[in-house]
């Protein structure tokens, strides 16, 4: 007599959450303002707003941005500001740093926003594998936010968890 297979694992009472889910909608672009400094390294004002008054800012429509410069350059904090001016109307958000601070800037932002009281006094793993750029910074905040209000908390999938924390 054969046995029936039972499927624990969608019978357990575990709670996947998944950064993914959170990921926001929107292309990522990057704007490096070397080619707007004198040799890549010196920033001349009058150049300088020359560029941005003259750059196509509507590339930018409904992304969010990452601002950099990929020289040694010292540029003046003026210089990024003015930029971020410029994008202001046009961007989803703009970053000084690289794709990875940006999405890291975008989790915090929801992570801090998000209400984990749904989460109360229940086991959680926390997904690991993502198709998405899921900055690791995520895991982390995530972590923190879900530890004071949940069980337990796992990370990776249900089949293979890394047990991380247990309220006692």
């Amino acid at each position: 007599m054969e046995e029936e297979i039972i499927n624990r694992v969608a019978n357990s009472k575990l709670v996947t959450f998944d950064l993914e889910d959170y990921y926001p909608k929107g292309s990522r672009m990057t704007l490096d303002i070397k080619d707007w400094l004198q040799e890549g390294i010196v920033l001349r004002e009058k150049d300088f707003r020359e560029q941005v008054k003259n750059h196509e800012w509507q590339q930018y429509q409904d992304a969010y941005v990452a601002i950099y410069c990929s020289t040694d350059a010292i540029v003046p904090a003026w210089a990024y500001m003015l930029i971020t001016i410029s994008l202001a109307s046009i961007s989803k958000k703009t970053v000084l740093g690289d794709l990875d601070l940006l999405e890291t800037t975008l989790y915090e932002e929801i992570i801090s926003n998000l209400d984990v009281s749904e989460f109360q006094d229940k086991a959680i793993i926390i997904k690991g594998c993502s198709k998405k750029p899921v900055p690791v910074n995520a895991y982390l905040m995530i972590t923190n936010k879900l530890k004071p209000v949940v069980k337990s908390i796992m990370f990776g999938e249900a089949c293979s968890s890394v047990p991380l924390f247990k309220r006692k």
